[in-house]
């Protein structure tokens, strides 16, 4: 099983950044997609969720109307499509797939929001 995540780096604030995440080893369609972040110091937090099927999504309400999470369960990835970013944003984003009680993570990209 692997969740390899991508498309992390600097970018200045109100910059865009894509990440995905390629996941390999497990039935990526029965499971539920979401992406977590990870600041200094702070606590893992949940970004966004997306259902099985892609039919359903939820942020955290920080990032309501920034980002945008979506799959492709033929390619077996995940997006988070980010835009407006802040200083704040500057975290390791990692990807989550769960099922039942099956669940996996990334190794995370960095994420960092400067001038």
């Amino acid at each position: 099983v692997q969740l390899v995540e991508s498309g992390g780096g600097l970018v200045q604030p109100g910059g865009s950044l894509r990440l995905s995440c390629a996941a390999s080893g497990f039935t990526f369609s029965r499971y539920v997609m979401r992406w977590y972040r990870q600041a200094p110091g702070k606590e893992r937090e949940l970004v966004a969720r997306i259902s099985s099927a892609g039919d359903s999504t939820n942020y955290s309400d920080s990032m309501k109307g920034r980002f945008t999470i979506s799959r492709d369960n033929v390619k077996n990835m995940v997006y988070l499509q980010m835009n407006n970013l802040k200083p704040e944003d500057t975290a390791v984003y990692y990807c989550y797939a769960g099922y039942l009680s099956n669940d996996y993570w990334g190794q995370g990209t960095q994420v960092t929001v400067s001038l």
